[in-house]
């Protein structure tokens, strides 16, 4: 299986890069270490903004205008919530609880919200409460997720986070139709798509990489 093509590997402004989302103008960035969110101009690779989380944030994804972000609360951010987060504005209080409240990447498709569980293997599509209204199961770990015209993309690993893959998933008929693109030689976490290429965190690299499919 071919590699991704890297075309680009820059220094995370901040440590243990994770959760990334891009909206058209602007890459946000979620740091493991700072529970900070940031918003960096892709061109110039400058911090507009940074902005404190409410606990340790996981993925994030673009809901219109505004952003989801998968926050842990509590020790070591065991209990995994939704925030919602408008630019300019910061966080609000306003959260939706993860089901069996565990959750790493979320993902939408211009109606719905997708949420991620690794400890489960699945995808689940969530209703404005949270309640759960179906269930894609996985082969393998979701390291991180985002929608692309109609199909997830995942960054997948086996049982112990390792020999990472990235998958497109077309989930649109009831059985859901896997292709493997590409293997990915490093540990990535959480994935965007800004319309010509993905980008991923090498989280204990502090770096930021984007990259094509072969």
């Amino acid at each position: 299986m071919n590699p991704i093509a890297e075309e680009l590997r820059l220094m995370s402004p901040a440590p243990l890069p994770l959760g990334l989302a891009y909206d058209g103008a602007t890459l946000w960035m979620a740091s493991r270490e700072t529970h900070r969110v940031y918003e960096i101009d892709p061109a110039t690779w400058t911090v507009r903004s940074e902005t404190q989380a409410p606990g340790g944030p996981f993925g994030m994804t673009m809901v219109g205008d505004e952003l989801r972000a998968v926050i842990g609360i509590g020790e070591k951010d065991h209990d995994r919530y939704i925030y919602r987060f408008v630019p300019g504005h910061g966080f609000k209080n306003d959260r939706i609880a993860c089901p069996d409240l565990t959750g790493n990447h979320v993902a939408f498709d211009g109606d719905t919200i997708f949420l991620s569980q690794a400890s489960y293997l699945r995808i689940l599509a969530l209703d404005g409460q949270g309640d759960v209204l179906r269930e894609i199961p996985l082969k393998r770990t979701p390291l991180g997720m985002t929608i692309s015209e109609g199909c997830f993309y995942l960054i997948t690993g086996d049982e112990e986070f390792e020999n990472l893959e990235l998958w497109r998933l077309d989930a649109r008929n009831e059985s859901p139709k896997v292709d493997v693109l590409a293997s990915i030689p490093f540990d990535a976490r959480g994935l965007t798509f800004d319309g010509t290429r993905f980008w991923t965190s090498h989280r204990d690299n502090n770096e930021i990489v984007a990259f094509t499919a072969p």
